[in-house]
């Protein structure tokens, strides 16, 4: 479906963009657009996609709506994948997070329906679940934009969806680069609490199932990937030990619980017990169908799912040894 469409990726250059950027290619499209603010990492990703000629890397930022309007002329399809993702810096910045998170998706809506685009895939978090901080609240709100979107596009032929991420591993800023980092340095491992949960998903899982959810969105949907279950302490004493038994004569480092940070939870939520009544599920995934639409239609192949939530906080976490498996597979192990 992504042959010679024309593409905007906004936040192009992050981990996420970058990986959908990836995977878009082998399907051949007329043009990817990579938006994003950082020229840098422009450069970087033009160097390793220099054999492709269809790829354009335009510098701008998603809180600026007229720069979006012209990016997504003549554009197909948005995945949007650009946000302030961080937990404490949203919480010390918050209307810095609103600007991006909020009015900044705004602007992706508006350009959408300007320019016709077919479908805008936006991504969302499994902190919009019971939101406690602000990056939670302001990608909650950002959801129910989107998901609004749907209802308010007038005769826009646009298609609006969301997808629901866990713990991306080894994304820029994420808890695995941070453990090798200490412990290549011998600096002790440090854990915010020694009971808390995550679901986790790989770079290409993630880019993946945002792919796949534009090929199953009937519009108004948010689709959950289901995903394995860990303790971040686990985790940390799993990469402990794996530098330790590939490094002869190192001796592991200490593992420090320094206290939750400001607006962290102990575990995460991807979908609450009222979500599951409106969801279906197939092998990969769930769809939690628009509470706004009278009629609900499930994507070919999806059926209803168990009513209740989905959370990390009673789910069956994996042990060390599948840990060490999952890293190996995602080539993030010692």
């Amino acid at each position: 479906m992504f042959k010679n469409k024309k593409i905007l990726v906004t936040g192009g250059t992050g981990s996420i963009g970058s990986e959908i950027v990836r995977q878009l290619l082998k399907y051949n499209p007329e043009v990817i657009r990579v938006f994003s603010r950082d020229e840098s990492k422009q450069f970087m990703l033009q160097q390793e996609n220099a054999e492709f000629k269809n790829v354009r890397y335009l510098v701008g930022d998603i809180r600026d709506k007229e720069r979006l309007v012209y990016a997504s002329k003549d554009i197909d399809y948005i995945f949007h994948a650009a946000a302030l993702k961080h937990v404490p810096s949203c919480e010390y910045n918050p209307f810095e997070a609103v600007k991006t998170n909020v009015i900044g998706v705004q602007n992706i809506i508006e350009a959408a329906i300007t320019n016709n685009v077919q479908k805008v895939v936006s991504i969302s978090t499994d902190k919009v679940v019971n939101p406690m901080n602000t990056m939670g609240a302001t990608k909650l709100l950002s959801e129910r934009l989107v998901l609004a979107a749907e209802h308010y596009k007038g005769n826009a032929p646009t298609i609006f969806t969301c997808v629901r991420f866990g713990n991306v591993m080894g994304s820029r800023g994420s808890v695995i680069p941070l453990f090798k980092y200490q412990i290549e340095n011998g600096k002790p491992l440090t854990i915010t609490h020694n009971e808390m949960t995550r679901f986790m998903m790989s770079i290409p899982q993630a880019a993946s199932l945002v792919l796949d959810a534009s090929k199953y969105s009937n519009g108004g949907d948010v689709f959950v990937l289901k995903m394995p279950v860990l303790r971040i302490k686990e985790l940390a004493e799993t990469l402990n030990e794996d530098y330790v038994n590939k490094n002869e004569g190192i001796k592991p480092v200490d593992i420090k619980e320094v206290g939750i940070r400001p607006g962290e939870k102990l575990y995460e939520e991807l979908m609450t017990v009222e979500e599951s009544e409106r969801a279906y599920e197939n092998e990969k995934m769930f769809v939690i169908l628009s509470h706004l639409k009278e009629k609900l239609e499930a994507p070919h192949g999806f059926k209803k799912a168990e009513r209740k939530a989905y959370s990390s906080h009673d789910a069956t976490t994996l042990s060390k040894q599948e840990i060490l498996n999952l890293l190996k597979e995602v080539n993030l192990d010692f």
